[in-house]
């Protein structure tokens, strides 16, 4: 793969973030946990990271068994006080990571033992996001502060999920749905969807921000999801009895996955029906092995309008994962012996992934120092991701399929070849997700997502909350006629399948006839 020119972002270093936690050797004279806290950063890469830290130290013994929270309370203001001078360190860190500094953060220690080390978590989340988080007002907050309460909150509870919440509660303060901390079971759920086989039902959900309605936004061919009737954009209602509205994609994820041979039972809303149908059903589904290949692909055959005899190669990626661009690689190389002459590469329903996995696919299509994103770091400082001296497998016309379930990773990719002149898209318009999350294990295996930047397309076009606009517009109307596609298909020599009876690839067809015409009379 051709190197890529990262002014300042470096895509390819393997711990991105390091927060360094070591025990200190003072002796403590209150019950309070000490850790020296080493602040350090590197560029952002939108790879896993695993923060290193040693074995987690014990609560130490108390100082008073009569100690109440009033006074623990006063010793985190007390400590709170010295946040000024930490903020000072945090500076010469990230200025120059020669330089940096440790610092002792002393807090209260819980008396339960699993709340003390989610305490634990909880100064390793609140430093990444000081260090990282995408807005440097914290939503307008103060963020040691909100720190030192959450602190304080966690204080008297007695279980692990309860410190837990307090956690993701802190983290809701910052006014972006996309910086959350999973649980060590989320996380390997997450690794999984990322890696390869799972053992499930087949499909891919998420949470609309906005309605907090758990959504399906692809369904794996031919899993027991699919073969139930479950469809793109049906809402999620219930996991074995359970309501389900406003949790995250990965518990949802984690309900839904299971040993195979047994069942999950989910309630179901048809978001494709009209308001006035409030119909749902329950499905019983059975858990199967499921292969997460990113990658299908097929070669449509076609008569273009001056009586040639094509054969158009159609990929469907249906995420970034690791060996996305890989597959696409082999993909690609397949259709090219067979004797294709154009692409369709179809992003619909893709809700993203891995970000490098997208900027590695883009490269398979394009040559030269072409710019695939520019990015926005937390100083609004716009830095340009550029190749460096690309060659595309194949330079044949090409155009992409995109809609609204197009997310993020899909945006970035089919921003890149739109932008640069490589394609035209044919769809509906894109989610509109425009940032960028970094992955970092914690020390208890639980991950935190940090929006690290924004994004912009090459030609600068706002993606956030906004989405793509496709150059052609496509739905399943343009051709509902039966008679109208069945003379449609006639004309271009195909016979009717799932493939050639897509409207929107009709379309694309047709864009493509209409590129080739171009190229003839050029």
């Amino acid at each position: 793969m051709d190197a890529l020119r990262r002014p300042n972002l470096d895509l390819s270093n393997s711990s991105p973030i390091s927060s360094i936690y070591t025990k200190t050797p003072q002796t403590p004279t209150s019950s309070t946990l000490p850790y020296k806290y080493r602040f350090s950063s590197s560029n952002f890469n939108g790879y896993h990271s695993k923060c290193k830290v040693p074995t987690p130290p014990q609560a130490l013994p108390k100082a008073n068994s009569n100690e109440s929270v009033e006074s623990n309370k006063k010793l985190v203001d007390s400590i709170a006080k010295g946040l000024i001078g930490l903020a000072a360190a945090v500076s010469v860190c990230l200025d120059s990571p020669a330089l940096a500094e440790s610092l002792t953060i002393a807090f209260p220690a819980s008396r339960t033992h699993e709340v003390n080390a989610v305490q634990r978590t909880l100064v390793e989340t609140w430093g990444l996001i000081r260090e990282t988080f995408v807005d440097p007002t914290f939503n307008h907050q103060d963020w040691d502060s909100k720190f030192q309460q959450t602190m304080v909150e966690m204080l008297p509870l007695r279980t692990a999920d309860a410190a837990y919440s307090k956690i993701k509660g802190m983290l809701s303060t910052l006014g972006d749905p996309f910086t959350r901390i999973i649980s060590p079971k989320e996380y390997q759920s997450f690794r999984i969807g990322s890696d390869g086989n799972v053992q499930g039902v087949g499909l891919f959900v998420n949470t609309e921000p906005e309605t907090g309605h758990l959504v399906v936004l692809s369904c794996v061919e031919g899993s027991p999801a699919a073969r139930a009737g479950i469809h793109v954009g049906d809402e999620l209602i219930e996991i074995n009895g359970e309501r389900v509205k406003g949790i995250s994609g990965e518990a949802a994820a984690q309900k839904l996955r299971g040993h195979v041979g047994t069942s999950v039972t989910v309630k179901v809303h048809n978001g494709k029906k009209l308001a006035i149908d409030s119909s749902f059903r329950e499905v019983k589904l059975p858990r199967e092995f499921i292969r997460l290949s990113p990658i299908s692909s097929a070669i449509i055959p076609h008569r273009t309008p001056n009586g040639h005899v094509s054969k158009t190669g159609y990929v469907k990626l249906l995420a970034f994962s690791q060996t996305a661009a890989t597959d696409m690689k082999h993909a690609i190389r397949e259709l090219e012996n067979q004797g294709v002459e154009s692409y369709i590469l179809d992003l619909r329903n893709n809700p993203g992934g891995l970000v490098k996995a997208g900027l590695d696919v883009a490269q398979i299509w394009l040559d030269g120092d072409e710019t695939l994103v520019n990015t926005i770091d937390r100083d609004g400082n716009m830095l340009p991701i550029n190749m460096i001296n690309g060659h595309a497998l194949t330079r044949d016309p090409l155009v992409v399929l995109v809609n609204e379930g197009s997310a993020s990773a899909s945006e970035i990719l089919a921003g890149a070849l739109h932008d640069n002149g490589r394609a035209k898209l044919i769809g509906n318009r894109t989610f509109g997700k425009g940032k960028i999350q970094s992955v970092t294990e914690l020390h208890d295996g639980s991950a935190l997502f940090i929006t690290v930047a924004k994004y912009l397309s090459p030609a600068l076009h706002a993606i956030d909350q906004v989405g793509i606009a496709p150059d052609v517009q496509c739905t399943t109307e343009m051709l509902n006629s039966s008679k109208e596609s069945a003379t449609f298909m006639r004309k271009k020599g195909v016979a009717s399948s799932s493939l050639e009876g897509d409207s929107c690839i009709l379309v694309a067809e047709h864009e493509l006839d209409n590129q080739e015409s171009k190229g003839s009379a050029s």
